[in-house]
């Protein structure tokens, strides 16, 4: 099993030095990756742990690319409703390349209706716009060469699209029926919501149907936050999620009031938890 660690890039601990501190001892702590979440508009009644106050994360990973060497850069997830598809496109490919290839692409639908709505986006759309978005990336990613593209709801001519890096790894976020259809068209990895007991079956039947399609057996990524004041519990709750399929934990530490926190609580997890 591979660990990645959440950093919040979002509330009184997103300030420029606590970011920089909390990547470089995750790193150094050996994490696979760090994971970061997307808002855009956070409406004033909901901003409890927040304050409303949210990094981007495109800009905020392009940034850790300049401030970290080995370890990877993901975003749990981008919601890709709310971003043209071809700009999205190019921000990936701009910091796949100058991170040196370690993006990987979390992507989810959206669920907050406020953050569409301020957005001028019909959530009711919301799956449909993410997989043209997907099948957009897929498309600029895997032709070598400038080709147009005719979508269901986009269309643009042949154009050069570099830099033109290897297409990061694609982790599909949802747990209904569409995102896993999402994940045996596009996915690298599975990125669900539900619970250890309630994941077995489902972890299951989309290998099954992935071997089906003829795609390779995905990565199965779960976030989850554990007490590690009680390491016990913890190293069993971390053996549930294995048993059940996980080959992926993100670490979510919460609320963390900064870095000192952050590096007792994850050294905590590498030294008394993880294998």
């Amino acid at each position: 099993m591979k660990y990645g660690v959440a950093v919040r890039n979002m509330g009184p601990q997103s300030s420029r030095a606590t970011i920089r501190a909390c990547a470089t001892i995750a790193e150094g702590a050996g994490f696979d990756a760090i994971f970061v979440s997307d808002h855009l508009c956070i409406p004033p009644d909901d901003t409890e742990g927040s304050g409303g106050r949210y990094l981007d994360v495109l800009t905020t990973l392009a940034w850790l690319a300049g401030i970290t060497e080995r370890i990877r850069l993901g975003i749990s997830v981008l919601v890709l409703p709310y971003r043209p598809a071809v700009l999205t496109a190019k921000q990936i490919a701009t910091i796949q390349e100058l991170s040196g290839g370690r993006m990987i692409l979390g992507v989810g639908v959206g669920w907050m209706k406020p953050e569409f709505e301020a957005l001028g986006v019909d959530i009711r759309k919301r799956g449909a716009i993410a997989s043209e978005t997907l099948r957009v990336i897929r498309h600029l990613f895997d032709h070598a060469e400038p080709e147009a593209y005719a979508g269901a709801s986009l269309e643009f001519p042949a154009f050069v699209f570099e830099p033109h890096p290897a297409r990061p790894p694609i982790w599909i976020g949802g747990s209904g029926v569409h995102a896993m259809r999402r994940v045996v068209e596009f996915g690298d990895g599975w990125h669900p919501m539900q619970r250890a007991a309630e994941l077995k079956p489902l972890v299951e039947e989309l290998r099954t149907r992935m071997r089906a399609a003829g795609r390779p057996e995905p990565e199965i990524v779960v976030r989850r936050g554990l007490k590690l004041d009680d390491i016990a519990a913890a190293r069993a709750k971390l053996d549930a999620e294995r048993e059940a399929g996980a080959t992926y934990f993100i670490l979510d530490l919460g609320r963390y009031s900064g870095e000192l926190e952050f590096s007792r609580a994850i050294n905590s997890f590498i030294d008394k938890v993880a294998d």
